[in-house]
């Protein structure tokens, strides 16, 4: 169950159900958010499921290198802006679905607080206003720093993914307008 009363509409209820389980403690918080973004589905995961290049949309991420090929189980290592308590994330590739759009990673070390922190990612296509649209959740699991409460824990991070989200929702949409993508219903 996630934390922090989250409400869903029905269909995002159901892809988080399908999706975006996570085995959880008592010494860990967990929740799930989602954005809807007018850019196609296409469009979203293209940013998404590289791995290799986080900064292309997530606006804390100065740097990226990573060893060899996207696959799972592949590496990376990412530098983070300053401003965060935090330089250095080493994050694990753990699920990258083409098909149903699905990556999930796991953070495996870095000078930071997020221990055994894991998240899964998702993209769904969707209609907003005619339209197409991507419907996004994001969801994770982390531990809860000693001298800190579950709440404060899941509200740094959400907080974190929100801002993704949006940098995600505006790279995308600033993608859609430079391709010029037409209505679904073209009368």
């Amino acid at each position: 169950m996630m934390d922090g009363g989250d409400s869903f509409s029905v269909t995002e209820a159901q892809y988080v159900r399908m999706h975006h389980r996570h085995e959880t403690t008592e010494q860990q918080c967990t929740s799930a958010l989602v954005k809807h973004i007018k850019a196609p589905a296409h469009l979203v995961w293209s940013l998404v499921r590289r791995f290799d290049q986080p900064q292309r949309y997530k606006p804390f991420v100065s740097r990226c290198v990573m060893n060899g090929d996207i696959g799972i189980g592949s590496v990376r290592q990412v530098n983070v802006k300053s401003g965060l308590p935090a330089t250095t994330s080493t994050e694990r590739l753990e699920l990258l679905d083409d098909e149903e759009h699905i990556l999930g990673i796991r953070i495996v070390g870095g000078d930071h607080r997020l221990k055994n922190y894991s998240s899964i990612m998702t993209v769904h296509p969707e209609v907003i206003d005619g339209r197409p649209g991507t419907l996004v959740i994001e969801s994770f699991v982390v531990d809860v720093p000693d001298g800190n409460t579950k709440d404060e824990t899941c509200y740094f991070v959400k907080a974190l993914i929100r801002c993704n989200l949006k940098s995600l929702a505006d790279v995308s949409e600033r993608m859609a307008l430079q391709d010029r993508v037409e209505p679904l219903n073209r009368f």
